[in-house]
């Protein structure tokens, strides 16, 4: 159980109004606050554009944001949704509709796509009322504080966490949020900022995280390996026993935070995940990187971190601290483009940018502040949840003969009750699955082949489980290219008798249905 979280609650938080009267929903012109552009994963798979391109609407209850959420044409039509006032229990009830699927004392974004919730005018406060997001895609929650969100005693709401996340999500951009709780578990409060059971594509940005037993996890237990790509920058941990976050599987990219009073342990890594680290600054806190409370290994690449009076506990079978002296016992392939600020203005920069009611300012990449650029005027193409990644790299299916029908197969390992065969069969409900959560699958010939396309299909209930590969020319050891995500792969035309597919990270089991070849 945590340990009750010393409480340092800002004197603002304590001040916010409450909102009057049962809600309003106004329709204000197709035009919405400006939100920026999004950030880190949430940029991948098609990237993330919340409601932008769709009706704006005014909200002050809880209710008034169901009512514009079942008052769409559809569960996709694009919405931004204005929020100011308090959102409590006492004006948040279900609302139904053709297009939402919501309930009482929670603000619920599921089984929807193409939203953006954004805080405007003296703020907005979601006040022991959490948000949570299932079966969704496509979602902007910014410029909000969502505080004191319970799982148990009263009231509670969307099981203590203030932003919950589960159930096949894609694409979600938490943005310039504060999120605070008043204690740990033992008072009765549980994650600031959850994911689990199979959500992908995440970026939390400029956000503050405070005085909680818990920040916040990706993967409910050792066996919710399917969460993953998840970016964290430029947000402020502050008095927090652990989980900051705690990693279960997946991939993570964590740079420019400010960490201060982490009060038992820090970026938690294991079961297999891996983080990059980079440019944070860690301040008064113990034992801020590393794999805690298990045994089951997690990994990290660290560069430009500032430790300042962190102290790091001993090693045991179930605490492995990354310090005193953190080094790098991975590498993490990011696929998107971003600029570090330097660790030592972190603290700076987050203080003037982190956290609802800053103005949505962010770092320009050199320690200094500026206003966010626009928001894409369009969604994304694809409006509904999709359980499978968009590939990398490469069109959405090649032409031509598949030239692994017909032709070879090995590997380096591979799960009872699969073959190597099946990769090369034509047939979807086979599949091939490394003996752990890595492995390398080859298809080859009887003579030279020239191959410049690999098609990579994951199979059913698997998607999105395979995170970085390289693929390799199997004659000579020359790595062709790499990324992260199964889906079209391209390379130089190559003349080659074996090619090979090395999976190198994974959020699941990986298990590779088809392992297509394509001459062009």
């Amino acid at each position: 159980m945590q340990r009750k979280v010393a409480l340092r609650l800002s004197a603002a938080s304590a001040a916010m109004a409450v909102a009057v009267g049962v809600g309003v929903v106004l329709s204000m012109p197709e035009a919405s606050a400006a939100t920026g552009t999004a950030t880190g994963y949430a940029t991948q798979n098609g990237g993330t554009t919340g409601g932008a391109g769709g009706q704006t609407v005014r909200a002050t209850t809880g209710t008034a944001i169901h009512a514009a959420l079942c008052g769409r044409a559809s569960s996709s039509t694009p919405i931004t949704i204005e929020v100011e006032g308090t959102i409590n229990h006492a004006n948040t009830a279900k609302v139904s509709g053709a297009s939402c699927n919501t309930a009482a004392g929670v603000i619920e974004l599921k089984q929807i796509s193409n939203v953006t919730i954004v805080g405007v005018g003296g703020g907005a406060v979601f006040d022991q009322l959490g948000i949570h997001i299932r079966e969704a895609s496509n979602i902007v929650i910014q410029n909000v504080t969502v505080k004191n969100v319970k799982k148990s005693g009263s009231p509670t709401s969307n099981g203590g966490d203030a932003i919950g996340m589960e159930s096949g999500v894609r694409n979600v951009w938490v943005d310039h949020v504060t999120l605070e709780a008043s204690g740990g578990e033992s008072e009765g409060y549980d994650g600031l900022f959850d994911m689990k059971d199979n959500t992908q594509y995440v970026t939390l940005s400029y956000s503050i995280l405070r005085n909680s037993g818990r920040g916040g996890l990706v993967g409910s237990s050792e066996s919710d390996l399917s969460n993953g790509y998840i970016s964290y920058h430029h947000n402020r941990y502050e008095n927090i026993d652990s989980r900051a976050p705690l990693l279960r599987g997946g991939t993570a990219h964590i740079y420019n935070n400010h960490y201060v009073s982490l009060n038992e342990s820090g970026i938690n890594s294991r079961a297999g995940a891996r983080a990059k680290v980079d440019n944070n600054y860690f301040e008064d806190s113990k034992d801020v990187l590393g794999t805690f409370y298990t045994d089951a290994a997690g990994y990290w690449q660290v560069s430009g971190n500032v430790f300042d009076n962190v102290t790091w506990s001993t090693p045991g079978t179930d605490n492995k601290p990354a310090g005193p002296n953190p080094q790098s016992n991975t590498t993490v392939s990011i696929p998107y483009a971003y600029t570090l600020d330097s660790a030592a203005c972190v603290p700076d920069v987050v203080s003037r940018t982190a956290g609802a009611g800053k103005g949505l300012q962010v770092s320009n990449g050199s320690c200094s502040v500026q206003s966010p650029t626009s928001t894409p005027t369009t969604p994304p193409t694809s409006s509904t949840p999709t359980p499978t990644p968009s590939p990398t790299s490469g069109p959405t299916q090649p032409s031509g003969t598949n030239l692994s029908l017909g032709a070879g197969a090995d590997g380096s390992s591979k799960a009872s009750g699969t073959s190597y065969g099946n990769v090369r069969d034509g047939d979807l409900s086979t599949y091939w699955s490394p003996a752990g959560s890595t492995g390398a699958i080859s298809v080859k010939w009887g003579s030279a082949t020239s191959v410049s396309k690999v098609n990579i299909r994951e199979a059913a209930g698997s998607a999105g489980a395979i995170g970085a590969w390289k693929v390799v020319n199997g004659d000579t050891g020359a790595v062709l290219t790499s990324g992260s995500g199964a889906g079209v792969i391209t390379f130089p035309r190559t003349s080659l008798s074996k090619v090979t597919f090395e999976i190198t990270g994974a959020t699941g089991t990986p298990k590779v249905a088809e392992f297509e070849t394509y001459a062009q």
